[in-house]
């Protein structure tokens, strides 16, 4: 008998917001206008950290004498110019794949390392947060992506256990989050490409958001 599909909890920036490309450039701008340099290219190496571990990252890859703050205020005043007229797009296929989701029953969150303030404003801005059933940021938790306490909170949310959601991801440490919580995490690649690290992880890999209402179809029922 098929497994019932009864949560999904996705990740934002990077696979529900065309948003990492942005911050890419801001850190660039920013590490540029405080003479560091561009400093985009740590991205790739940051994805799923909340604040405080991102901190920890670059004291550590720079040196104590990196001066963070100076580096936060400037990347994200770059970050408010690049997308002060249009705001952050969001990603193909997320509002089918909601509103799929919602028609069957299926409950719906978000687990995200990024502030509350900047995730509620983001997700009711591109129209996402009326299907969503709770929202946990990196304020509300202590550990951050690869732990799993974000996506136990959010199946906590939904009232379901981890074991009847799927997580939808685009980088390997929210995988890795979503597989020790015991979720289904499929990836769905963004800046980082290469999944071979997590590929034993993986319950599924897509290339869109378009992709994944086959691939449930294909592997849950749904309760409704």
């Amino acid at each position: 008998m098929s497994t019932i599909l009864r949560g999904v909890v996705f990740d934002m920036d990077g696979l529900l917001l065309d948003s990492e490309r942005y911050v890419q450039m801001a850190w660039d701008l920013g590490g540029e206008r405080i003479g560091w340099g561009a400093l985009g290219h740590n991205i790739v190496h940051t994805l799923g950290m909340n604040h405080d571990r991102r901190r920890a990252y670059f004291l550590e890859k720079y040196g104590e004498e990196f001066p963070y703050d100076r580096f936060c205020e400037a990347y994200r005043a770059a970050f408010h110019e690049l997308t002060r007229e249009h705001g952050v797009p969001r990603k193909e296929g997320g509002l089918e794949l909601m509103r799929f989701l919602q028609k069957h029953g299926v409950r719906m969150a978000v687990a995200t390392s990024s502030s509350d303030e900047y995730a509620v404003r983001s997700l009711k801005k591109v129209g996402f947060l009326p299907y969503l059933d709770g929202v946990v940021t990196g304020g509300m938790v202590e550990h951050s992506k690869p732990h799993p306490e974000s996506y136990l909170r959010a199946c906590e949310l939904l009232g379901l256990a981890p074991q009847d959601c799927m997580a939808l991801e685009d980088a390997p440490n929210g995988i890795r989050a979503a597989h020790a919580a015991g979720m289904y995490p499929v990836m769905i690649p963004d800046l980082v490409k290469d999944t071979a690290p997590v590929d034993d992880l993986l319950f599924g890999k897509a290339d869109s958001l378009h992709d994944v209402i086959p691939l449930i179809r294909e592997h849950f029922e749904l309760p409704e």
